[in-house]
């Protein structure tokens, strides 16, 4: 790909390389890097558009090459001409837009999905609230949300909290839930209202059980 979405979750930025520019343009690599290190720009603009990276060649040998934000490919490119020069930026810019439009998806996609996460905390401590309240004091009465929340689990994703994770690979003081889809947070917090209600009128872990075996499954499907 001739541009990529690269940097940590929330830092993602868009951005190409000082190889792919090469292999693009037809030039060769050496002359980009010269390029790139004689331009007359600001250190400060050269330090936040130009990041220096190396990569493996294929007799293994571990040679420089730069990373380029879209600014910096502009300003590198700008001197660029010629027929063929003017369609290989037509192209960049056109890879620019394509996955700019992608990261703009993944930041709808993750507003979403806190909101979801966010409104998920509210329905636990609902769940958490009721079963105080309705369930009877009891020895064993420490053990109903886990265990409400794993008969949710296994109805909705087919197994217990434990299980999923370590699917997920979910290490120590992580949350499961935030390796949940938007979608699996959505099933998950419309059954737990379900689970709160059906508490709330009386019903007991193994009417609750069956009712969700039979009839509240629908819900997910």
């Amino acid at each position: 790909m001739l541009v990529e979405i690269t940097g940590k979750r929330y830092e993602e930025r868009l951005v190409t390389t000082s190889r792919k520019i090469a292999e693009t343009f037809e030039k060769r690599h050496a002359d980009v890097i010269r390029d790139i290190e004689s331009m007359k720009c600001s250190e400060k603009f050269r330090e936040r558009n130009f990041a220096l990276s190396s990569y493996k060649s294929e007799q293994n040998k571990t040679l420089k090459e730069y990373i380029v934000t879209e600014d910096g490919f502009s300003m590198l490119c700008m001197g660029y001409t010629g027929e063929k020069a003017m369609e290989f930026k037509e192209r960049y810019i056109e890879a620019f837009n394509s996955m700019r439009e992608e990261l703009q998806r993944i930041y709808t996609e993750r507003q979403q999905w806190q909101i979801e996460r966010d409104k998920g905390v509210v329905i636990r401590h609902i769940l958490t609230d009721t079963i105080k309240m309705r369930i009877a004091e009891s020895p064993n009465k420490r053990f109903a949300y886990p265990n409400y929340t794993n008969l949710i689990y296994r109805t909705i994703f087919g197994k217990p909290a434990k299980e999923l994770e370590k699917d997920y690979g979910v290490k120590e003081k992580e949350n499961l839930r935030d390796f949940f889809t938007c979608e699996d947070l959505n099933k998950v917090q419309s059954m737990e209202m379900l689970v709160s209600s059906l508490i709330g009128c009386g019903w007991g872990y193994e009417q609750i059980k069956q009712f969700i075996a039979t009839e509240a499954v629908k819900m997910i499907e």
